[in-house]
């Protein structure tokens, strides 16, 4: 019974957050298009500098958000992938093999259909793994618009491959998504990796010195050129996932599991909103929406909306159809493939990557590939929802 109240509790924070993603982007396109663009860039372009004697950060307040902010959902990630890992959907190989088998396609069609529009232009080909994503958040939310017409077991299997599109998004930034490299900031992090080593191994539980020793880290990583939400990932696996008492072993009142309760709704009204408010505004008087036909706009379109819903359909069909996994629990083909189409919803994941794939303007698409993020998302939205509510009935109702 717990277990069932903690997932619906996590599915009201998911609705919630993507409600509020929605309204934050609309808010960001609203104020870009009626007369607060120059306030709206003034407020994203303000530097902020900390310093402390010779040292100092100076970043626009946008790069402290996608480089800094964004870096605390990246460790809750990390928090939710360890205990998943350990204790949880993705420690049970049974219940894993077909949401692997899933994000594995819903990695691969999307980049192969952007990579077929951008091949030969190596600046928008930098771009294949925008349309990779999926936004947790924003695709639960939609799914539980349909309520009890769709069961548990789908939703847990949404949740799990966008965990696993989450780690494959991580390992995307790490190894393509890096500027030049300075080996003397990644030494200094490795040593804070070691302290924090020392701490877990030793059992210390409690979250000051790992909040130390983790900006330390934080700084090294945003001084080495690997891009800094890396290390928000990194830290959270050396948070000590369970707490020992007379012998025994507690999950639930661990340090990881009392950060990631602590953090988690912070992250999902807060972090990810703000987020959307600072990418999402697209001033559509100076865009070309003619544009939206041209390689890399098109790849991101077709990506999301074909690439998602083919890769991760067709892929699961066929491990299904080798009898190397089941449909989930109480579901049929076609709400299958209604959730195939709702991991089209790129959204958060999609910006930020996109933010580093053209973070320097490749591509001269003048931002347009944000307005492609948009569109894709939404038609996998709509679409998805309508696939869902025809092949789906209401569930009754059970005591547990």
């Amino acid at each position: 019974m717990r277990t069932l109240d903690s997932t619906r509790k996590f599915f009201t924070i998911e609705s919630l957050s993507g409600i509020l993603l929605l309204i934050m982007a609309v808010l960001a396109m609203l104020i870009k298009n009626t007369g607060g663009a120059e306030a709206y860039n003034a407020l994203l372009f303000a530097e902020i500098e900390i310093r402390a004697e010779a040292f100092s950060i100076n970043k626009p307040l946008l790069l402290w958000i996608n480089d800094g902010i964004m870096a605390i959902f990246f460790f809750v990630v990390g928090l939710e992938l360890k205990k998943e890992l350990l204790v949880g959907k993705l420690s049970d190989r049974r219940t894993l093999m077909l949401p692997v088998v899933g994000a594995l396609g819903g990695v691969l069609v999307p980049a192969l259909i952007y990579l077929s529009l951008n091949w030969g232009n190596t600046l928008s080909a930098h771009g294949w793994a925008i349309p990779t994503a999926t936004d947790i958040a924003f695709a639960l939310a939609v799914l539980s618009i349909l309520g009890n017409r769709v069961p548990t077991s789908l939703k847990l299997f949404l949740m799990t491959l966008a965990i696993l599109d989450d780690l494959a998004g991580i390992i995307i930034i790490a190894f393509f998504y890096t500027d030049s490299i300075s080996w003397l900031s990644l030494l200094l992090a490795s040593i804070g990796y070691l302290i924090l080593f020392t701490f877990n191994r030793t059992g210390v539980n409690r979250i000051a010195p790992y909040l130390l020793v983790g900006i330390f880290i934080w700084i090294c990583f945003l001084k080495s050129g690997v891009h800094a939400t890396i290390a928000g990932v990194v830290n959270a696996f050396f948070i000590p996932l369970t707490l020992s008492k007379a012998g025994k072993t507690d999950h639930k009142n661990g340090l990881l599991s009392q950060l990631l309760h602590n953090l988690h709704p912070y992250v999902a009204i807060g972090v990810l909103p703000l987020f959307a408010f600072a990418n999402a505004g697209v001033q559509l008087d100076t865009t070309n929406l003619s544009n939206l036909f041209t390689s890399v706009p098109a790849g991101i379109v077709l990506g999301l909306f074909i690439g998602k819903q083919l890769g991760v359909f067709s892929f699961s069909f066929i491990a299904i159809k080798l009898k190397l996994c089941q449909l989930p629990q109480g579901s049929n083909w076609g709400q299958l493939y209604g959730t195939s189409v709702l991991c089209g919803i790129g959204f958060t994941m999609s910006l930020f990557i996109a933010s580093l794939a053209f973070a320097h303007g490749g591509a001269g698409e003048a931002r347009i590939d944000r307005l492609a993020i948009i569109l894709g998302s939404i038609l996998s939205a709509l679409w998805g929802v309508l696939v869902l509510y025809l092949s789906s009935r209401p569930q009754k109702s059970s005591i547990e």
